[in-house]
């Protein structure tokens, strides 16, 4: 417990810093992510076009390429200045949409068609189509795969530590330099491991709460 107790504030450091690409990129990956699954079955061939694309390219790409872009690349383009938190939370967060996106689109699919057609029948354009009618029911039976994303969004954090984000696998280094004892990096590690398991049984916790007040809603 002594890695714990004499290191509070690089633990809170680095759970606070997990926390906030998780959150942050977590809320990119759901707006873009729902942008893009409506594109995907847009009756607008460009629109089509356009989300098929990136969730092709995206998906398709490993997540540390994905950092190296934004982290790496981004400075190259000599746009504004940004920190490499903001950089990886938009990393993590356009990555993640892609599954996000595919994970609605099969929720868009078990909405009846004839619900659809009689929204657009009343003179609802798509986009309130989409997001009166559709989305909604879509988000109700979409609960557990986008959860099961979700989490993986949270497990994608450790990326994060790779390119100089404070998250909390970046403490083993940290710690570890500022302790002999040999078993110091394995402890450091079997503690992220735990708050790693706490946080997905929260979120596992969420998820339950969650299908069962839409399943009574129904």
């Amino acid at each position: 417990m002594d890695v714990i107790f004499e290191n509070l504030d690089l633990w809170r450091q680095g759970i606070g810093f997990t926390l906030l690409v998780f959150f942050f990129g977590g809320i990119i990956a759901i707006v873009l992510g729902t942008i893009v699954g409506a594109m995907r079955v847009s009756p607008v061939p460009v629109a089509r076009a356009v989300g098929t694309l990136y969730v092709n390219l995206i998906r398709n790409t490993p997540l540390t390429l994905v950092f190296f872009f934004f982290v790496f690349g981004y400075s190259a383009l000599a746009l504004p200045n940004l920190s490499n938190t903001v950089l990886g939370i938009m990393a993590i967060g356009v990555y993640t949409a892609t599954y996000v996106a595919e994970t609605l689109r099969a929720g868009i699919n078990t909405v009846p068609v004839g619900q659809a057609e009689a929204a657009r029948a009343i003179g609802l354009p798509f986009g309130q189509v989409m997001s009166l009618v559709v989305l909604p029911q879509a988000f109700r039976s979409v609960v557990p795969p986008l959860m099961s994303v979700i989490i993986a969004l949270l497990k994608n954090t450790t990326v994060a530590a790779g390119f100089g984000i404070g998250v909390l696998p970046l403490l083993q280094s940290t710690i570890s330099n500022s302790h002999t004892r040999p078993g110091t990096p394995m402890e450091v590690l079997l503690w992220v491991a735990a708050i790693f398991v706490a946080l997905v049984m929260l979120l596992t916790w969420l998820q339950r709460t969650l299908e069962n007040r839409w399943r009574i809603a129904r």
